[in-house]
């Protein structure tokens, strides 16, 4: 907190004598005075004051309110942050409540004791270093970087620290996962954990495009390098410079490429497509593929050189059928966020909805059950959707999980609470309810899993 002697206080009063009196009873703070609303805000831009006393009868019409109450507007547009105390006479009560319905901070009748006025201005300025303060710390706080990533399941938990832990490191990280199981939301979680989450977070897919504009896209090119090239273009590891560069589907680049990436990962330095000069470039590169590099390698399809440079660390992501709880947790989630985007209100999942999307494989994982949510949002005519509603087939009553906890142990039990959790969105209550005990001890079956 700042000391009293640092706190600028503005004082807007046309009578001087008045002026000169406040000024004196109010001389522990660093004083700033003006007679008029020119003056007030001149003061204002100058010293940026955190609180300000002001009548409301101002030059050139000190009979009206007007001039005071245009001031009051313009005090809060230019510094919102600033609060304004707005001295009255004894018959202007309804001014002052105007006042303070306008946004000023509060009013105090003339002729005011000194006394009770310093401390209505002490509140202030307190009030005011603590929404500073507030912010400052607000500022502080980046948001989660896998914020986005919606999860029970204690493997892909592992998975979220291990990311954070890998952040601050330089260290080149393999994702290894079939398609829709979350890479990119990976790699940009570690990019926005990382230092460099200021700059540039760049994506490739080596699959989505023609290997003959591959070197090019990769690594840009020089005007007149071929037929069409107009212009000077930087490529995509260039453009990432001092951030991440993602090399998705990194087991569908070519080899001739692949030579080439080896390059720039030893040296760090790139030749643009048609140059003649070394460019050295900073970046992080995360790969991901749903292939399997090393039987690539085998196959002579992949550089095994390359293989190493790229597997510094690598990362299994589980698909969603291996974390059991997940597939209805995150169909809860996707609900509510299309729900909202199409604006059809509060949509529920009915409970024969429920069992299809925990018993079914969901091959493309994530990316198909949010497309699966979505259609079934948009298409549905009630807001309870079914699983007929979803395209998915009804699942008969016994094939559903087993939740009385009388009849599994050690990991049969864990899989069955974290289901339950998944399946009612979180809710301990209705959780609790499903497997038949009571709420304190679902929290020390949570507690004894490592759940939240």
């Amino acid at each position: 907190m700042n000391t009293a002697k640092s706190r600028c206080l503005l004082i807007v009063e046309d009578d001087l004598a008045l002026q000169k009196q406040m000024r004196w009873a109010f001389d522990r703070f660093e004083i700033a005075t003006a007679a008029d609303r020119e003056g007030a805000l001149v003061q204002l831009r100058r010293h940026a004051p955190a609180v300000v006393t002001m009548d409301l009868g101002l030059p050139p019409e000190p009979g009206s309110v007007s001039e005071g109450f245009r001031l009051l507007e313009q005090i809060l547009a230019v510094a919102p942050d600033t609060k304004a105390i707005v001295l009255t006479g004894q018959n202007e009560q309804a001014h002052a409540l105007r006042a303070v319905a306008s946004g000023a901070y509060d009013f105090f009748a003339k002729p005011f004791e000194p006394e009770l006025l310093a401390l209505t201005i002490e509140r202030a300025f307190r009030l005011h270093d603590l929404q500073q303060e507030n912010r400052r710390l607000q500022a502080m706080q980046q948001p989660a970087a896998l914020s986005d990533l919606i999860t029970r399941d204690p493997e892909m938990l592992r998975l979220c620290r291990t990311i954070e832990k890998l952040a601050g490191s330089g260290a080149t990280v393999l994702l290894l996962g079939e398609s829709g199981t979350g890479k990119e939301l990976l790699a940009r979680g570690l990019h926005q954990s990382s230092l460099r989450a200021r700059e540039r977070f760049v994506a490739i897919n080596c699959a989505a495009i023609p290997d003959n504009l591959l070197e090019s896209e990769l690594f840009g090119y020089e005007k007149g390098a071929f037929t069409g090239a107009g212009k000077t273009s930087p490529g995509r590891i260039e453009t990432a410079h001092r951030g991440t560069l993602m090399l998705d589907e990194i087991g569908d680049l070519p080899l001739t490429l692949q030579a080439k990436l080896l390059r720039f990962l030893q040296e760090r330095v790139i030749e643009r497509v048609g140059g003649r000069h070394e460019i050295p470039v900073d970046v992080r590169i995360v790969c991901a593929t749903h292939q399997d590099l090393k039987a690539l390698v085998r196959e002579g399809r992949f550089r095994e050189d390359l293989y190493y440079r790229l597997a510094e660390i690598v990362l299994d992501i589980p698909p969603l059928r291996a974390r059991p709880g997940d597939a209805a947790l995150l169909a809860h989630a996707f609900l509510r966020r299309f729900a909202l985007e199409q604006k059809r209100g509060a949509m529920v999942l009915g409970e024969d909805a429920l069992q299809a999307i925990e018993t079914y494989g969901w091959p493309g994982n994530v990316r198909q059950l949010e497309n699966c949510v979505k259609r079934a949002v948009i298409m549905a005519e009630g807001n309870q959707l079914t699983c007929r509603d979803l395209g998915l087939d009804a699942v008969a009553a016994d094939q559903g999980m087993d939740f009385d906890l009388r009849t599994v142990r050690d990991e049969a039990e864990k899989r069955a609470v974290i289901a339950v959790l998944g399946r009612v969105n979180g809710n301990v209550v209705k959780a609790a309810e499903l497997l038949g005990i009571s709420r304190p001890t679902l929290y020390d079956l949570m507690h004894r899993f490592g759940l939240k």
